[in-house]
């Protein structure tokens, strides 16, 4: 049995990790299911039922324009949810081709790209992505486009140093010795060796960029009314918290909910890929 099967192995018997695994696959299936799950259209307006609490007609209540919660919650998993993980993939990608190219070439290159990394790790994340984010028109790409280009350093920084550990492996000598070349050993020997560390890692920092999109939303700067996101829906219902609270709690839930998710998954994955992370624990 190789390493992956043992690690997924390992990560099968973590019931606390398969729970965030579940909670996750449902969300995502809501969020691709929502035409056929949504009780209203998300966007309709029936002012003669504004802040009506939960029944069975609107399970999470109706906000202050008369739209159904759930049917907004609902939607907002594709624009939150969908956008994060978006993001995410991005920043990964950037991640991992710069640090590749920098753990592999050594040298000149990697000394530049990494004070490029050094200077965008700087900035503080969010503070970073928030100026981006104003720069441009308000949107959900734009709130992509800020959260990836102001996320991968550390991802630069991890990867690259798995590379230089791995371009120094026997296959990849082997490799040498026969003659391939090396854009083929990175992408076919090196990189693929090292997916497992940046999977642990992007999981881990789900919950973050989920916390990061929705703030960005909250404060304007994404995807704009009368399109639902979780968190311009916090924002929509300040004003009525104390007499309608259900308008705030389930897209509050919901963050919350997807967060925890993110950080069981991803605790999890990194104690079945990494053994001895489940060793420091005990000790």
């Amino acid at each position: 049995m190789g390493p992956t099967q043992k690690a997924i192995r390992r990560f099968m018997k973590q019931p606390l990790g398969m729970i965030g695994l579940a909670v996750l696959v449902v969300e995502i299936a809501i969020a691709l299911l929502a035409p056929q799950i949504a009780s209203y259209p998300p966007v309709e307006q029936r002012l003669s039922d504004k802040l009506k609490p939960p029944s069975w007609d609107h399970l999470m209540g109706v906000d202050h324009l008369g739209r159904d919660v759930f049917s907004r919650v609902i939607y907002g998993t594709r624009n939150t949810l969908g956008s994060s993980i978006l993001a995410l993939a991005i920043l990964s990608l950037i991640g991992l081709v710069v640090g590749g190219i920098a753990g592999y070439a050594g040298g000149v290159i990697d000394s530049v790209l990494m004070r490029i990394t050094d200077g965008l790790l700087s900035f503080p994340y969010l503070v970073l992505a928030l100026g981006l984010a104003a720069a441009f028109t308000p949107n959900l790409y734009t709130v992509v486009l800020a959260v990836s280009v102001t996320w991968w350093g550390h991802y630069a920084r991890v990867i690259r140093g798995m590379v230089m550990s791995g371009r120094e492996a026997v296959y990849v000598e082997a490799s040498r010795a026969v003659g391939a070349g090396h854009s083929r050993i990175l992408t076919r020997h090196v990189l693929p060796n090292i997916m497992a560390p940046v999977l642990v890692l992007s999981s881990l920092d789900l919950g973050l960029v989920v916390l990061a999109v929705a703030a960005l939303s909250y404060l304007g700067l994404g995807i704009q009314p009368p399109a639902p996101e979780w968190g311009m829906m916090l924002n929509e219902s300040r004003l009525f918290m104390f007499i309608a609270p259900h308008i705030m709690i389930f897209p509050g839930l919901m963050i919350f909910v997807t967060v925890l998710a993110a950080n069981l998954l991803g605790d999890a994955l990194r104690d079945a890929f990494d053994p001895r992370q489940q060793i420091r624990k005990i000790h």
